[in-house]
């Protein structure tokens, strides 16, 4: 196994490029502008059609950037991707992040093939594709589009799903949770992966615990024996206990969860402890409601989340469809228009986490004046940001579950 090149810069970066910067309020590229303002480091956007974004001059591309780039974070369609990465290499940045989606979660498989080549032409550390970004409290830095940023601690969250941060971000501000040393979104896991991030989170002396939530493994030995050498305790929640809960991991990021009691015997081996729910892997128990005895399909615009969720149900014994993943962006329209086309099932579970581009309120309120809501369990995840749906929601009679 050849040495990997210190991620240090992915948590502590001088200076930041944002491929895809917008000034466009609801663009990715515009929330991560937005959330680097509070970062003490130099912010540079990139973007073909604007001189200025939110008061920071643009460059038409990174070539035209004169200045050394520490870490970029690509956040335009896939199409353009590719292109971008190999100016990454030209200009010798060694971190990137690529946030835009459409690879082999898609089952594009050859442009994820393609990128990692250039990644290790160029020995680029490459987190992603299709990843939710990470963020490291202590130095303000975010580069995810959660509703809200966590505040600093001592626990390091891993996550193969994104929209999971959002939700954890948001309850992460209740006075008896834990604040945060870093976050990492792997998304479909080409180049880096657990492994990679376990090891420089031993290494961080802000960080005293670690926290996996875990679809699928790459490079199953060297996880176990970083873990063992571990001396920070490590928690892992696992999804895909459940066929149909791995039909949901497969939607998400590509992942193909292999049998439950393989990865039970690798955690026990690795002296990691499995827990059942976020909850419980951050210090409380849940109790999870009991469904009605009759096939459920769900709504859902986080795919962790669905996932979590899918094997609680089968668990009870209950016949649930694989989820529908309206992704990050859903809008209330979404919800239902998918409703509407939901009519035949006697039950229906909608989940929403608050990230930047969710409507809460106006998401339950659809669901209020939807002719199914009788039928509906909604899952509204967080604590601030979903107050207000939280009690449209009541008021409707629609029980509304906030933790998983």
């Amino acid at each position: 196994m050849k040495k990997r090149k210190s991620l240090k810069k992915f948590f502590n970066p001088k200076t930041i490029a944002v491929v895809g910067a917008s000034n466009h309020p609801g663009k990715v590229g515009y929330t991560l502008m937005q959330k680097l303002l509070k970062f003490g480091g130099e912010i540079i956007p990139i973007n073909i059609k604007h001189d200025e974004i939110l008061g920071k001059k643009v460059y038409a591309s990174l070539r035209e950037c004169q200045k050394k780039i520490d870490l970029a974070v690509i956040a335009i369609p896939a199409k353009g991707v590719k292109e971008i990465f190999e100016e990454c290499g030209r200009k010798k940045i060694k971190n990137v992040i690529i946030i835009s989606a459409g690879f082999s979660e898609i089952g594009d498989r050859n442009s994820e093939r393609e990128i990692l080549k250039i990644a290790k032409q160029n020995k680029i550390n490459l987190l992603g594709p299709n990843c939710f970004g990470i963020a490291n409290p202590h130095t303000n830095l975010d580069t995810t589009f959660a509703n809200c940023s966590a505040k600093k601690g001592d626990v390091a969250f891993i996550s193969q799903s994104g929209a999971l941060w959002s939700y954890i971000a948001d309850i992460s501000q209740l006075k008896q949770m834990s604040g945060f040393s870093g976050f990492v979104s792997l998304g479909n896991m080409a180049d880096l992966n657990f492994s990679d991030f376990i090891e420089y989170f031993n290494k961080d002396k802000n960080t005293k615990k670690i926290i996996l939530y875990i679809e699928k493994l790459k490079q199953g030995k060297r996880f176990i024996n970083i873990c063992k050498k571990s001396k920070k305790e490590i928690i892992v929640i696992k999804a895909g206990k459940s066929e149909k809960g791995v039909e949901a991991t497969i939607s998400h990021t590509g992942s193909l969860a292999t049998d439950f009691e393989i990865y039970k015997g690798a955690f026990k081996q690795a002296n990691i402890k499995l827990v059942n729910s976020i909850s419980e892997a951050f210090g409380s128990k849940i109790n999870f409601p009991k469904m009605p005895k009759a096939k459920t399909a769900i709504i859902t615009n986080a795919g962790g989340a669905a996932a979590l969720i899918t094997d609680y149900i089968v668990e009870q014994r209950i016949n649930v469809e694989k989820p529908i993943d309206l992704i990050g962006t859903a809008q209330p329209e979404d919800y239902k228009k998918t409703l509407d086309e939901l009519k035949s099932y006697p039950s229906i579970i909608v989940i929403l986490t608050p990230q930047t581009m969710s409507l809460p309120e106006e998401t339950a309120k659809v669901l209020a004046e939807s002719p199914q809501k009788n039928k509906i369990t909604a899952f509204f995840l967080g604590e601030n940001s979903i107050k207000k749906a939280r009690n449209i929601l009541k008021k409707a009679g629609i029980p509304c579950f906030t933790r998983i």
